[in-house]
């Protein structure tokens, strides 16, 4: 059985490695696009779960991804969480308040990712222990 499906967006191949690492290790599928155009085409073609997406990118702007994501009714409520570099005072109000669903901050904290990618997305030993119960 495999868990949910996780969009990763983020231009640094380490980090991609690290994101696709953790999740499939978890349970979880996970779509990959290293720009916010690539982001904008795979969230309408296969409407993930959640998107981790970078603020940062070659291309557009996090940002601006988001506000495009949120202008398709398909896909307005997708959650996205906002991650970044930019760990400055206020940045994650700015972010949150820029209409993200969750920040965190790089480097990730692994267990934070996870964390927060099970909150809009359980994972698949989530649903066998809940079943269980």
């Amino acid at each position: 059985m495999v868990g949910g499906q996780v969009l990763v967006v983020e231009d640094n191949e380490r980090n991609m490695k690290l994101f696709r690492d953790v999740l499939a290790a978890s349970g979880y599928r996970t779509l990959e696009a290293k720009t916010g155009g690539e982001a904008v085409e795979l969230v309408r073609r296969h409407r993930p779960q959640v998107v981790l997406l970078d603020v940062q990118l070659p291309d557009i702007d996090g940002v601006e991804v988001l506000r495009t994501i949120r202008t398709d009714a398909r896909t307005a409520f997708l959650p996205i969480v906002a991650i970044t570099a930019q760990a400055m005072d206020g940045d994650r109000e700015r972010f949150l308040s820029a209409g993200f669903d969750e920040y965190l901050p790089k480097p990730v904290d692994v267990r934070e990712l996870l964390d927060v990618v099970r909150r809009y997305c359980p994972s698949v030993g989530d649903r066998v222990a809940r079943t269980a119960d």
